[in-house]
């Protein structure tokens, strides 16, 4: 996830160090959280998982002191944390929290300007971190800014929360379950969206999850929490698919540990296919020549910042001289860091051949199609099955031409 961060005047993120932690509450004979000892590098995301009450976000509320740990220590950046002013050290460290956590009284520039306000920022330093944070998160600042909470929905609260989080431009980010009072398909563009921030922005994030599906997709490491936060195991989501450590962690993983390998690739790994397009303000003669002469005979407009916004055949321009409002909505979209679970998943809801895909700013970047999917998927295979010196399954699709030519999409509006 952090192949390519490239933050403009950002922090960058730092190490934390957990060692031997444990924090018992008054009157109980057994520590919530016992001893716990790990590293978490400088710009990575490590997600907490494991089963509720085994003390994941116990453990990472201790890192910013809204649990006070009863022994050990733990170092941000080598300093230790109970050596800093705990209101500092919060101020220091981006919180992200399930259902956003907003102050339903503020708009949502007050919102996001609450910790640059709290350490001392001014007006206007404060209303232009603002409108950048609202950007980043993929917002308008002129829309949603004076919005409230209330007039927005669960995931663009959820953006809001996130944008808050990173105002201040935090080293830190601590995220505690923050996707999982939305719905499934809100929650998987709000992964997306936080993988994309973490490429550009390189922070040190924790996120905890009991959701191992999101754990994979979105950790560089992942720590496998039982008991008393014991770790189980605490590697790389691949080290982990591949090899648990124990029972435990293999019941996480579940049967279906290969197809949990669709959420290692990514759609920027995959071919992706092209179409016509133009610019609502650009020519519908030149459009329409560009639709006849394209097989598939369907093309993308997009807006001023590249956006796919509605997709057109030359039916839709027949009897048109503007391309703007003309066209079909454009439905599901991918982005180039989007998993081929994702993809498989988009493709099939869709009932279409292709899925649009976009880039870090949700520029147009490619198609991606059945045959695309299936034939990266075929690779993968091969390649797994080279690396284990085994000779590939018979192919399923090869009998039936799903995996030969490419064939010309359907309707992707469809």
């Amino acid at each position: 996830m952090t192949d390519t961060a490239t933050p403009r005047d950002t922090a960058h993120g730092v190490e934390i160090v957990l060692d031997d932690v444990v924090k018992r509450y008054p009157g109980q004979d057994a520590a919530a959280v016992d001893g716990v000892s790990m590293t978490i590098p400088a710009g990575e995301t490590v997600v907490f998982v494991g089963p509720s009450g085994c003390g994941k976000t116990t453990t990472m509320r201790m890192i910013n002191r809204l649990i006070e740990p009863s022994s050990g220590r733990i170092t941000i950046g080598g300093r230790d944390a109970l050596s800093i002013d705990p209101d500092e050290l919060r101020r220091g460290i981006g919180y992200s929290i399930q259902q956003a956590g907003l102050f339903p009284h503020l708009t949502v520039a007050k919102n996001v300007g609450t910790v640059p306000g709290l350490i001392g920022w001014d007006r206007r330093r404060i209303a232009d971190r603002t409108d950048e944070m609202l950007d980043l998160v993929g917002l308008d600042p002129a829309t949603y800014r004076d919005r409230y909470p209330r007039q927005l929905s669960g995931g663009q609260q959820q953006r809001v929360g996130v944008a808050r989080a990173l105002a201040a431009d935090p080293p830190v980010l601590l995220m505690d379950e923050p996707f999982g009072a939305v719905d499934p398909i809100t929650r998987g563009l709000l992964q997306d969206e936080l993988m994309r921030l973490q490429s550009e922005l390189g922070k040190t994030i924790v996120f905890v999850t009991h959701d191992f599906n999101e754990a994979v997709k979105i950790g560089d490491r992942i720590a496998v929490l039982g008991s008393q936060s014991h770790i189980m195991q605490y590697d790389t989501p691949e080290a982990i698919l591949a090899n648990p450590a124990n029972e435990m962690v293999a019941g996480f993983v579940g049967a279906d540990a290969s197809l949990k390998q669709l959420t290692l690739s990514r759609v920027r790994d995959v071919r992706l296919l092209d179409c016509p397009t133009a610019h609502e303000d650009g020519s519908v003669n030149e459009m329409r020549r560009a639709l006849l002469a394209d097989s598939r005979q369907w093309g993308l407009i997009l807006d001023a910042r590249d956006r796919p916004v509605r997709w057109v055949s030359p039916a839709h321009l027949a009897t048109v001289d503007s391309l703007h409002d003309v066209g079909n909505p454009v439905g599901e979209i991918l982005s180039v860091q989007s998993t081929l679970q994702d993809a498989l998943e988009a493709l099939l809801a869709e009932s279409s051949a292709s899925t649009v895909v976009t880039g870090m700013r949700g520029e147009y970047v490619g198609l991606i199609t059945i045959d695309t999917l299936v034939e990266n998927l075929r690779q993968l295979r091969d390649d797994h099955a080279a690396d284990h010196h085994t000779a590939p399954a018979p192919d399923p699709t090869a009998a039936t031409g799903t995996g030969g030519a490419h064939r010309a999409p359907e309707d992707p509006a469809r």
